[in-house]
């Protein structure tokens, strides 16, 4: 089981990245499981139609220790199975808390072992690094990294933020750092920016995914390019960045989680 977590700003594109990428993997053969790490709970939307699925949080508050599976884990374009931690009610908790929890049930569920991924895919938050969001890296559940960014500031600001904490972790053996996927949102120098900016992070950029109104043309229809616009150039650059995130990636090798 590859494990793999992708960290990104809120609106750079990460979760729209992710989806992309986890279609493409299905349509290679894999089975894929998307869990999203955000409070808005959104990750998923472009492999369910475009609607939004219970989350953890949710279905545990609703059904408390009659939780199963099947309230959580949700079937998805290609096959991909999908999981929204969720957050808390605005002003009310925190939402890296949220994560924690979601962990923890599907931990208690077996959900790995009863579905048996051969990828499994976090899609994280990176807006706030406090210990919840940082689950996926500490925990033990995600092996490698890798950081969607754009050229923006802000954007590389938090993409240095979690490369520092993952390399805090890597001296407990934790998740590494694979690289940046650059996002363009067609920036002056954009290309050029960013490759600075890894270059101060010790790491490199995997994939350049160019801007492309095919990508919110698939979304407006609810999915993913490989769904609804297949004759887009954008299909074959998801599946060039799922055969880099493949090579960049190792099974778990009885890993505990």
């Amino acid at each position: 089981m590859r494990k793999i977590a992708i960290y990104g700003k809120g609106g750079i594109g990460k979760s729209t990245t992710t989806s992309n990428l986890s279609a493409a993997l299905a349509l290679q053969g894999y089975k894929v499981m998307q869990v999203g790490c955000d409070p808005k709970s959104d990750s998923t939307k472009n492999l369910m139609n475009g609607m939004r699925i219970p989350t953890v949080l949710e279905q545990l508050k609703e059904k408390g220790e009659n939780l199963e599976l099947k309230d959580i884990v949700f079937e998805g374009f290609g096959g991909v199975l999908c999981v929204e931690a969720g957050g808390p009610t605005p002003g009310i908790g925190c939402a890296g808390r949220g994560i924690i929890s979601a962990f923890e049930k599907l931990e208690e569920l077996q959900a790995f072992e009863i579905y048996k991924p051969d990828i499994v895919i976090y899609d994280v938050l990176v807006d706030v690094v406090c210990g919840g969001f940082a689950m996926p890296i500490r925990g033990g559940y995600a092996r490698e990294v890798f950081i969607v960014s754009s050229g923006e500031m802000m954007a590389l600001y938090a993409a240095n933020n979690i490369a520092q904490a993952i390399k805090n972790f890597g001296r407990r053996g934790y998740a590494r750092l694979k690289g940046i996927i650059l996002n363009a949102k067609n920036i002056e120098n954009e290309k050029e920016l960013v490759e600075k900016a890894a270059a101060e992070i010790e790491t490199s950029i995997v994939m350049y995914v160019p801007r492309s109104g095919d990508i919110q043309l698939a979304e407006n229809r609810g999915g993913t390019v490989c769904e609804f616009v297949q004759d887009s150039p954008m299909v074959a650059v998801y599946n060039e960045l799922a055969e880099k995130v493949l090579a960049l990636s190792e099974d778990s090798k009885g890993d505990d989680k």
